[in-house]
């Protein structure tokens, strides 16, 4: 099994983020879930997302074998989580609808809210040549 993460690895994660992050950037539910999420169900929601990350990678891409790898597995957690933090940035910023310097809270809000399904398709998408 492959445990290094190469430019390979971040290209998948990067267009399993963005499979998931285009349709849900266009849909006005999301902004406004973005603007109206409680800070608790949002800290619920970016919890999630790293648990069900953590959940996949360990099952699918270390094949429940992290014991000596722990390190490795955390690190993909992470690195899976910024590129599909960067790509739903950069979507939603495409869309006119990441107001980072004028409604900072909300951009971050809507980058929570739209990161967890992202994430998924990323990892789903890296986990795909692995054996």
């Amino acid at each position: 099994m492959k445990l290094s993460f190469n430019l390979e690895d971040a290209s998948q994660v990067a267009i399993g983020a963005f499979v998931l992050a285009v349709p849900i950037s266009f849909s006005e539910e999301a902004w406004k879930l973005g603007e109206t999420l409680p800070f608790a169900n949002l800290l619920l929601v970016f919890i999630l997302s790293l648990l069900f990350l953590g959940i996949f990678a360990y099952e699918s891409v270390f094949q429940g074998n992290i014991k000596d790898r722990i390190p490795a597995f955390l690190w993909r957690i992470a690195i899976a989580y910024t590129i599909t933090a960067i790509v739903v940035c950069l979507v939603l910023l495409s869309l006119d609808k990441f107001p980072l310097l004028t409604d900072t809270l909300v951009a971050f809000k809507r980058l929570i809210v739209i990161a967890m399904p992202a994430s998924m398709g990323a990892i789903i998408v890296d986990s795909f040549d692995k054996e």
